[in-house]
């Protein structure tokens, strides 16, 4: 259990959650003011973790526990251009678009296609009303705070004491989504609190692609606290990415939990370029037998930037598969940090897991710590793991400036190279251009055309 911190950092949560009590309406259903109860009450006893607990072993949140950040109460319309938007946007004109400004939904930014009959893409605050209610209210109880574990993650309980603000997406059974739905989460106002919610329910041999940005226009401080949840069902295939491009003072936290029915397959990939500390648990657990996940991830970090990413993969039944592929660029005096476990249950017999870490590191004052677990306890099983960290090659680099490259440019292209084999393992070609974009701007120095 998490070490619980002084009551002093806890008490401006508490304020704000007393806040959020006082807006709530005799139309919110009882098992969400509940829900909000047990979690706030299940975040005070809790508390931040300190780097006397295991999983935060490498990761102090000492700075993030002693700044105070407040919960904005309004959009600010005029925060966002609608050209610097489009600039921003990856979709086309055919994918869905759905804009939080500060954590809160902001219509004005958004845009929808028509989607197939029955599927439903709501911001959360709709979803949770007395209409939208009637008609989802089954589905979203059943689900929201069902997959996210926020009685053993701290995190995960604070957003859920929190819920009112973010996505619910239901596509039906034996449905397939045109385009991708792309959603946007802007920061513009330093000091401040966001918390939002992805619900994302995938029926019976459904298929969706999800795209969640998070953009910060400001370099000041501010805290993102997000939980993503994603239920596969049986033959279901959701592609899932998350592209972090935040402010350099911010704090962002993600929380992203995955059950895959029967048949059922999930991949996501996560690319961090932005915040001064940038932490993403994520569980994916197999509740049927023929699962297939596929997990990456590649952050890009330099100066005194902090990446931490925990990965489980719990096989808890026979036959699935899952692969990992995270890989690090690391300058200047930045941390990574890469918890890598695959747990495999007594009766989940057949199971084929890969996990693979890479770091590349190019300067003498960065920092890595790899930790790749797995637990096995079946015996007809097939699992390998491999990490490894190292500087650019000598030889690779004489080659290249024998050829004509600068220093700096040979440099550039073999960690362009390192980086690729995540970009790669991307099927939308907006995000590859994108990925593209931002390593060619960090590797050069360089602002992207996008910014």
């Amino acid at each position: 259990m998490a070490t619980v911190v002084a009551s002093r950092d806890q008490d401006r949560y508490l304020a704000e959650f007393e806040r959020l009590k006082r807006r709530s309406t005799p139309s919110t259903p009882s098992w969400l003011v509940s829900l909000r109860q047990s979690a706030m009450a299940r975040f005070a006893e809790i508390g931040f973790p300190t780097t006397r607990d295991e999983d935060w072993r490498y990761t102090s949140l000492a700075s993030l526990a002693a700044m105070e950040f407040r919960l904005v109460g309004d959009v600010v319309r005029d925060a966002v251009s609608t050209g610097a938007l489009e600039r921003i946007s990856l979709g086309g004109p055919d994918w869905p678009r759905l804009v939080f400004v500060n954590g809160r939904f902001s219509a004005p930014h958004s845009s929808w296609t028509p989607l197939p009959a029955g599927a439903r893409l709501l911001s959360l605050a709709e979803a949770l009303t007395a209409e939208a209610l009637a008609v989802d209210g089954v589905l979203v109880e059943r689900h929201l705070a069902r997959h996210a574990a926020w009685d053993t993650n701290v995190f995960a309980a604070l957003n859920t004491a929190f819920i009112e603000h973010g996505v619910f997406l239901h596509v039906p059974a034996d449905t397939s989504l045109p385009a991708p739905i792309e959603l946007i989460f802007l920061a513009t106002e330093p000091g401040t609190l966001v918390q939002p919610r992805v619900l994302i329910v995938a029926g019976a041999q459904s298929r969706l692609c999800v795209v969640e940005r998070y953009v910060g226009l400001i370099g000041e401080a501010y805290f993102s606290n997000t939980v993503t949840e994603i239920a596969v069902g049986p033959g279901a295939s959701v592609d899932h990415h998350v592209i972090q491009e935040q402010g350099a003072g911010a704090f962002h936290i993600a929380t992203i939990d995955a059950d895959l029915e029967r048949d059922s397959a999930f991949s996501t990939c996560g690319a961090t370029f932005g915040g001064r500390l940038a932490r993403t648990t994520l569980a994916a657990r197999f509740g049927g037998e023929g699962g297939r996940a596929a997990l990456s991830g590649l952050y890009v970090v330099g100066g005194r930037q902090h990446v931490d990413n925990h990965v489980t993969v719990d096989h808890a039944v026979p036959r699935c598969s899952s692969q990992q592929l995270y890989k690090g660029v690391l300058d200047g005096s930045s941390r990574a940090v890469f918890n890598g476990r695959i747990l495999v249950r007594p009766d989940a017999q057949k199971t084929d897991a890969n996990q693979t870490n890479k770091h590349l590191l190019l300067s003498e004052g960065v920092e890595v710590d790899s930790k790749p677990q797995l637990e096995i306890f079946a015996d007809d099983v097939r699992c390998t793991h491999g990490a490894a960290e190292g500087q650019l090659a000598p030889e690779a680099l004489f080659y290249l400036k024998s050829r004509g490259f600068s220093e700096a440019s040979a440099r550039a292209l073999l960690t362009y190279g390192f980086a690729r084999e995540v970009v790669d393992g991307i099927a939308l070609t907006s995000i590859q251009a994108h990925l593209d974009r931002l390593l060619t701007a960090r590797l050069t120095g360089r602002p992207s055309k996008s910014e």
